[in-house]
């Protein structure tokens, strides 16, 4: 079976430890749900956060929701000037035999201008043969 990846974005208003961890929350019941993912098909999950964000660790959201078999990791991400701040990004590593082209990419807050072209709905397998 394929591994894809399936992105994920979010911003938060302040350095707060319940509001990472909502907001992560929120943002990963969007990308399992959007995508139908099964807890028991993730490989893995990365989580990175700006460097303004330090109250609490992303992954302990995962945790919440149950993820107890799932290994995660967190990182801060690199600090180039102009970029998005108060911004928590997730790649989840998933076993499925989904094509690439059909995984919903799921950015909120602020974050949907990371990615603009991943937002919109996945491709159909008709648009894909073309």
């Amino acid at each position: 079976m394929p591994v894809r990846g399936i992105r994920g974005a979010t911003t938060v208003e302040l350095n707060r430890r319940e509001a990472i961890l909502d907001a992560t929350r929120a943002l990963l019941q969007e990308m399992v749900s959007a995508n139908q993912v099964a807890t028991d098909d993730l490989v893995s999950a990365y989580f990175t956060v700006t460097g303004d964000l330090n109250a609490a660790f992303p992954a302990e959201a995962a945790r919440q929701l149950g993820w107890q078999h799932v290994p995660l990791l967190n990182g801060c991400e690199i600090p180039v000037p102009g970029s998005l701040k108060r911004c928590i990004r997730v790649l989840l590593w998933w076993n499925t035999d989904l094509p690439a082209m059909s995984i919903r990419h799921i950015y909120q807050g602020e974050a949907v201008n990371l990615r603009p072209d991943l937002i919109s709905k996945p491709h159909s397998d008709k648009e894909n043969t073309k």
